[in-house]
């Protein structure tokens, strides 16, 4: 079964990563470096498993657009999205033989290590529909 594994963050996550955030959280070179030996080794092994379907991070809220409709007109609005909490920050697409296996995997992507005071949001397992399934 597919499962969409989602790390979430925020814009102020993404500026601290740049150097840019108010001090808090310094995400130094080595923490850079950490996370993406951490993130690149499970997608090795994912890859290796034959799990991975597809996995990318996404680019800081600032860079999203958010579309609406409205009276027909297309209304497109810069990021970030003041009124969202957290954004897609990431994700991974796995097929996996169960959901307990989409939780390992998701545990271990959790334990990547961060800097002292960087916010450690759950990531979010939820199974995709198969394309042939009724809706629920």
């Amino acid at each position: 079964m597919k499962y969409m594994l989602m790390v979430m963050g925020n814009q102020a996550e993404y500026d601290a990563m740049e150097g840019k955030g108010d001090g808090s959280v310094v995400w130094t070179e080595d923490a850079m470096k950490a996370m993406f030996e951490h993130m690149g080794a499970l997608n090795n092994d994912l890859a290796e498993s034959g799990e991975l379907v597809d996995a990318q991070g996404l680019t800081a809220p600032a860079q999203g657009k958010a579309v609406s409709v409205k009276d027909g007109r297309t209304v497109v609005s810069d990021g970030p999205f003041v009124e969202a909490k957290e954004v897609l920050a990431g994700y991974w697409i796995v097929d996996v033989a169960s959901e307990e296996r989409a939780i390992e995997i998701a545990a271990r992507a959790y334990s990547c290590p961060i800097p002292e005071g960087a916010p450690a949001l759950p990531l979010v397992v939820q199974p995709i529909q198969d394309a042939g399934a009724p809706e629920m």
